[in-house]
C-alpha cells in the first residue's frame, strides 16, 4: 500500500484507455476543484504514466494496468467518472491536509 502526504502532491495523473473522453472531463473537474493549489493535473494513457506522478486516478477496470505502469505510486481507482467517493475523498484530503492512501 502506497501513501503520500497531501502537501507532497504536485502531480496527479488521470489515466485512461481509448475511451469516450470521460477521463478528460474528470481531469478538468479536478483542475477546477484544486484551483489555487500548485498541483498539476494531467490526462495520460494508462500505459504512459510518467515516473514523476504523485497520484494516479483511473477507472477500477484499468487499475491493474496502471499499477504495472506506475509501481509504488499512490493509485486511486474509481467506479464512476462524476461524483465518485474516491475522487471526492482525494480532493477533500488535499484541501484539508492528511495522508492519501491507495
Amino acid at each position: 500500500m502506497a501513501s503520500i502526504e497531501s502537501k507532497d502532491i504536485h502531480k496527479i495523473i488521470v489515466a485512461c484507455d481509448a475511451g469516450m473522453g470521460s477521463s478528460v472531463m474528470l481531469a478538468g473537474q479536478l483542475r477546477k476543484a484544486l484551483k489555487g493549489t500548485d498541483i498539476v493535473v494531467t490526462h495520460i494513457p494508462v500505459n504512459s504514466i510518467p515516473a514523476d506522478a504523485d497520484v494516479v486516478l483511473c477507472h477500477a477496470g484499468l487499475a491493474a494496468r496502471a499499477r504495472a505502469s506506475a509501481p509504488g505510486t499512490v493509485l486511486i481507482p474509481f467506479q464512476i467518472f462524476i461524483g465518485d467517493p474516491a475522487v471526492t475523498g482525494l480532493i477533500s484530503t488535499i484541501k484539508n491536509g492528511g495522508t492519501v492512501h491507495d
